[in-house]
């Protein structure tokens, strides 16, 4: 592909494996980042593993002036757009910072896109767009229910880009339907690094198994599932990775906006992967039982088929991976 791939929010978790894997890919990744929920310190990690500078921006997504720039400044032939707020309990308490970053931020950058003639986008979305699943596994036509903020930013973005796609028939883009991410990049140089208590389960086993917390809260032992614990949808980061550098390939011949779900197509209670990550660690983790949280759901797990006709995508990478590369990182430090 001529030209470079702008990746938005591109020091952060996800948007680092996405910018590795198109370095590796023999692409061209130029990083849009403010910083203010990633490192800098990724930058020259990035750089090493892909044996070349890997070019950032500092600047806010929503900050139309500074896009312009880059676009003059650079050849820009695609963009993938991971940057935004997350996390469903932080979007109840800041409803105002999620609307403005998640879809201010995804109209401002399709402005200057518009404006520099590129029309190739991919978009970080979330499976929490469905909501309650009324059946599984969920297929990308189920109905749109999400039933928090997060999950409303993320839907009104989605209908704002499919209404570009109808408008301007010039727009391709791929909405690309996140199940839950974990896992690191197999050097242990790049991974997850949250801030505080972590609110997801791998990197929270780390940080305990590391000493950093006393013990898991699991949240209901009565559930409807196998063992009575929550069943969740665990992807490798760098099969989503690879499911981003699959959707650009996608684009070049296909019109429109297309919804894809990434996962793994299967589910995992929390116990099996408590029991995953001891293995990987080698040592026991500490937990108790406490009452459900209001709005979870007993199992949740992706229908990937699309994905694999469309993209020639699939998750490769499993459970055992996903806790063996977290807790390479976190060994390796768990942080920038």
């Amino acid at each position: 592909m001529d030209g470079k791939i702008l990746v938005t929010g591109g020091a952060g978790y996800v948007g680092s494996h996405v910018a590795m894997a198109l370095a590796d890919a023999g692409l061209v990744p130029i990083i849009l980042d403010d910083f203010s929920s990633s490192s800098r310190a990724v930058l020259p990690r990035l750089s090493a593993l892909a044996g070349r500078t890997v070019e950032h921006v500092e600047a806010d997504v929503r900050d139309t002036a500074a896009l312009r720039k880059l676009f003059h400044d650079h050849p820009i032939a695609a963009v993938i757009h991971c940057a935004g707020l997350k996390g469903v309990g932080d979007g109840e308490t800041r409803p105002l910072a999620f609307w403005d970053v998640n879809v201010g931020g995804t109209m401002a950058l399709a402005e200057v896109m518009g404006e520099a003639g590129v029309a190739r986008l991919v978009f970080s979305s979330s499976a929490t767009v469905y909501g309650q699943p009324e059946s599984l596994p969920v297929g990308e036509d189920a109905p749109l229910k999400p039933n928090g903020v997060y999950g409303r930013t993320k839907r009104a973005a989605e209908d704002f880009l499919r209404d570009l796609t109808r408008a301007n028939p010039n727009w391709r883009i791929a909405l690309l339907r996140y199940f839950n991410p974990a896992g690191a990049h197999p050097s242990a140089r790049i991974g997850e690094a949250p801030l505080g208590r972590p609110d997801n389960l791998v990197p929270l086993l780390c940080r305990i198994a590391g000493g950093g917390f006393g013990e898991l809260a699991i949240f209901g032992s009565d559930w409807p599932t196998e063992d009575g614990t929550g069943v969740r949808d665990y992807l490798h980061v760098q099969d989503l990775a690879e499911g981003h550098l699959a959707a650009i390939r996608f684009l070049a011949t296909a019109p429109g906006a297309t919804a894809f779900n990434l996962g793994m197509g299967r589910g995992w209670s929390v116990l099996e992967v408590v029991r995953a990550f001891e293995a990987a660690c080698g040592r026991r983790i500490a937990r108790s039982f406490v009452p459900r949280r209001p709005g979870d759901v007993a199992c949740y797990y992706a229908d990937p088929a699309r994905a694999e006709a469309l993209l020639a995508w699939r998750a490769r990478r499993d459970l055992d991976a996903i806790c063996a590369d977290a807790w390479r990182w976190q060994l390796a430090g768990g942080g920038y």
